[in-house]
């Protein structure tokens, strides 16, 4: 799997901006087939910083209902990524505020 592949989106929530300004971790979307280190080689190569921890979490699709039909969204895979103290992305930084 190819870097690009593997980070679909970064994720932007009031948490998870308190989260990065408190551990320097950083959120995203990943390829549910991605594992732990194919994250950590496309977090490097991508934004150029070290990461030192990846957790990985597979988040359950929530029930949708439109009028009598009932289902469900997909199901995905959310990575949390910490890095070095020295490091930040400052791609994110601008989305992230």
């Amino acid at each position: 799997m190819e870097y690009h592949d593997v980070i679909i989106q970064p994720l932007v929530t009031e948490k998870l901006i308190d989260n990065r300004r408190e551990a320097n971790e950083y959120n995203f979307m990943v390829n549910r087939r991605a594992n732990k280190v194919e994250i950590k080689q496309a977090v490097e190569r991508m934004f150029d910083v070290t990461v030192e921890d990846v957790r990985t979490m597979v988040v359950r699709g929530k029930e949708k209902r439109v009028r009598w039909a009932t289902g469900y969204a997909s199901d995905w895979k959310k990575a949390v990524v910490r890095l070095s103290e020295k490091d930040a992305i400052d791609e994110l930084e601008g989305l992230l505020g």
